[in-house]
């Protein structure tokens, strides 16, 4: 076989940008997908697709302020983690992004999802995601329990 002889590497590439929006008590933000999209009715990180000439960061914070009416500034949004996933159709390929600071108040676009939840990292498996969110949500899940280790251990310091 050649290169190219891979029929997989017909697939287009889709570039999407997500956000893993943490609020002050360490939850993140997710949507559910209105049901006439495709992947209907699954849970995600709120995003959307990289349109050419922009850059994945700029594109997050188009997307927050049209799906979510949140401003949240480009150099805002920490990389964290990707996901490279082979659906059917194409090869997505999407960076996560945390985001601590927004402005704006929380406006559910009908049109970009049907419903929004406020979740710890932990439970998170219990709502149905797209395929190529496991990865990230095993990374927010890390993250999680990293941060309350951390917390426990600094809090629980004995003084002699």
């Amino acid at each position: 076989m050649q290169i190219g002889d891979n029929p997989a590497s017909a697939r287009r590439l889709l570039l999407v940008a997500a956000a893993a929006l943490i609020d002050a008590q360490g939850r993140v933000l997710i949507a559910q997908r209105p049901a006439h999209k495709a992947l209907g009715g699954l849970w995600e990180f709120p995003g959307g697709k990289v349109e050419p000439g922009e850059s994945p960061e700029v594109a997050l914070a188009r997307e927050l302020r049209e799906e979510l009416d949140l401003i949240v500034e480009p150099d805002a949004l920490d990389p964290f983690a990707f996901a490279s996933h082979a659906y059917p159709d194409f090869h997505l390929l999407m960076p996560l992004y945390l985001a601590k600071k927004w402005q704006g108040e929380l406006k559910l676009n009908a049109d970009a999802a049907q419903a929004i939840a406020w979740v710890r990292a932990r439970e998170l498996r219990d709502y149905p995601m797209p395929p190529a969110d496991a990865v990230l949500v095993e990374r927010l899940i890390e993250r999680e329990a990293a941060n309350a280790h951390r917390y426990a251990s600094s809090s629980t310091s004995q003084y002699k």
